[in-house]
């Protein structure tokens, strides 16, 4: 798993890190809900762990505005507030869990492996549609209005990629991670060329684009409709 932390205790994120990482996982650390709300839109996370009480955006916020976003990512909500009306509350929001602090690690992993597995319920998926545009996962086809569309093994995946992620803006970063599985950028126009190659198969001959440039932040696929 990949781990989003959000949580400005200091102590607090560094042993969930530190545990984390003891059980064979990675995470990353952020201690803001701005600093949480730009990395869960910039990077891909199977799940997170989100405070409620943060500096400069507080955690239902953040969460609600990563959700606007487009982010689906699982999120476990962390709470000194363990009211019935909280973890309403924190659900209402678009977390998928709620732990009250103290919590005990044992349990604060088992939940995280939980809605991992949930998360990679919904990838397991071997047809994916948006609007007109269906893929087919195991015949490796793609078609639009019922029309073929012919792609090459790079631009097929970079397409999957984006139908796991309807409506989510998808940065330059994720995309390299994502589909190319570089941990840098490696400075070139790869992602430009492949995303104009893709577009130009599925959106030039129909009335519609789905495929949409998000100008200072990344690229979308959604039904304009």
């Amino acid at each position: 798993m990949k781990i989003l932390i959000v949580e400005d205790d200091l102590k607090t994120a560094d042993y969930v890190r530190k545990g984390v990482e003891e059980s064979g996982h990675s995470a990353d650390a952020a201690h803001t809900g701005q600093q949480g709300l730009e990395m869960a839109t910039s990077r891909d996370y199977d799940v997170m762990v989100v405070d409620r009480m943060l500096p400069e955006l507080d955690g239902l916020s953040m969460i609600a505005r990563a959700r606007e976003l487009g982010v689906e990512t699982p999120v476990l909500i962390l709470s000194a507030l363990g009211k019935v009306d909280d973890r309403v509350k924190g659900l209402r929001a678009g977390g998928d869990d709620y732990l009250t602090k103290p919590f005990a690690f044992a349990e604060l992993l088992a939940r995280l492996e939980v809605l991992a597995r949930r998360k990679d319920d919904r990838l397991s998926a071997t047809t994916l549609a948006l609007a007109d545009l269906s893929m087919d996962l195991l015949a490796r086809t793609v078609k639009r209005a019922d029309q073929a569309i012919e792609l090459q093994p790079r631009e097929f995946k970079l397409l999957e990629y984006f139908m796991r992620r309807p409506g989510q803006v998808l940065t330059r970063t994720m995309l390299l991670e994502g589909v190319w599985d570089y941990h840098f950028d490696p400075q070139t126009n790869v992602i430009d060329v492949h995303i104009s190659r893709l577009r130009s198969k599925i959106d030039k001959d129909f009335d519609s684009p789905l495929l949409h440039t998000v100008r200072g932040a990344g690229y979308c696929l959604r039904d304009a409709a």
